[in-house]
């Protein structure tokens, strides 16, 4: 029995990727999240040394609603992860996957050339991985 060829991260990956500010307030990011549809952002490097950030609506769950502050006077680098692990494009959805199992993480941003091209997550991989064959 042959392994089936899943494809690669670049194939499943939303490319288009929001920045925000680390000092931007919650209820900012969040309003940001509505307007584009997304559970995630990406939180940009202060400079080239820096790392990118990760916010997700768990995140926002977790550090924010459960502990009962108030997402108007809490910045997003309070509750991001940061330094965040990243994947190439041309990484295999099922080592993308067992990444994420490894790392106990749901989302990565996709890197190339040192820049941010998309972010991929855990639905993004069974949508494509398994999801598109049931048409």
């Amino acid at each position: 029995m042959s392994t089936p060829n899943w494809g690669q991260v670049r194939d499943c990956m939303r490319s288009d990727v929001t920045e925000v500010d680390g000092k931007l307030d919650v209820l900012s990011a969040l309003k940001i999240m509505k307007k584009i549809e997304a559970t995630s952002l990406i939180v940009k490097r202060r400079d080239e040394q820096d790392e990118y950030g990760l916010l997700l609506f768990s995140d926002i769950a977790k550090k924010v609603i459960a502990k009962d502050r108030a997402p108007e006077r809490v910045n997003v680098y309070e509750v991001m992860a940061k330094p965040v692990l990243s994947v190439r494009p041309d990484m295999e959805i099922r080592y993308c996957a067992r990444l994420f199992e490894n790392f106990n993480i749901s989302h990565a941003p996709v890197v190339e050339n040192g820049k941010v091209i998309g972010i991929v997550s855990f639905y993004l991989l069974v949508l494509h991985g398994i999801m598109s064959d049931l048409d």
